[in-house]
C-alpha cells in the first residue's frame, strides 16, 4: 500500500492519552518510515491575582517561571520521545507556547503534516461543556486528516 502519509505531526501533552497516541503513532510510523514532528503547546500562563485588588490599582502578578518550567519539561519528555521512533526518516521537535488547538492548527499548516495524530481526554457531558474539546476544534479546523486515539474507557 502506498504511503500518503510521508509527514505525520503527533500533538502531545503530559497525559496518559497522549502516551497511548504516541504509541499508536510508533506503529504508523515505524511501518511507514514517515517523517515525524512532536509537537507540545504550553497554555499562555494566566496571570495570578492572589492579593491583588483592581479596586486599588493593584494588577495581576505574571509568573514568567511557571511557564519556563513547563517548557523545560516538556522539551525534556520531547527529546525523550523523540529516541523511541527510530523507525521515522526524520524527527523535529516543536515546543510551542499558546492556545493548543490553534498551535496545533498553525504548526501543522507549516511544517505541511499530511496527517495529525493526538489523544483525547474523553470528557463528556459538564466536564467538555467547560473544557471544551481541544482534538474536535482540531478535527473541525484542520486541512489534513486527524486521527484521534480515545482516552481509555474507566467504568464508574
Amino acid at each position: 500500500m502506498e504511503n500518503k502519509f510521508e509527514r505525520i505531526l503527533i500533538a502531545l501533552d503530559d497525559s496518559p492519552c497522549s502516551d497511548k497516541a504516541a504509541a499508536y503513532a510508533k506503529q504508523l510510523v515505524d511501518g511507514w518510515q514517515s517523517t515525524l514532528a512532536l509537537l507540545t503547546v504550553t497554555p499562555v500562563t494566566a496571570p495570578a491575582s492572589f492579593g491583588a485588588d483592581p479596586l486599588l490599582g493593584q494588577q495581576a502578578i505574571v509568573v514568567p517561571e511557571v511557564s519556563e518550567v513547563q517548557q523545560n519539561a516538556a522539551e525534556r519528555r520531547l527529546e525523550s520521545l523523540r529516541s523511541q521512533f527510530s523507525g521515522a526518516k526524520e524527527v523535529q521537535i516543536f515546543n510551542t507556547v499558546g492556545t493548543v488547538r490553534d498551535e496545533i492548527l498553525t504548526t501543522a499548516a507549516e511544517w505541511q503534516a499530511d496527517l495529525i495524530i493526538m489523544g483525547t481526554n474523553g470528557r463528556t457531558g459538564f466536564d467538555h461543556f467547560l473544557s471544551g474539546s481541544v482534538a474536535e476544534s482540531v478535527v473541525r479546523k484542520s486541512k489534513c486528516p486527524v486521527l484521534v486515539i480515545p482516552a481509555d474507557e474507566e467504568e464508574d
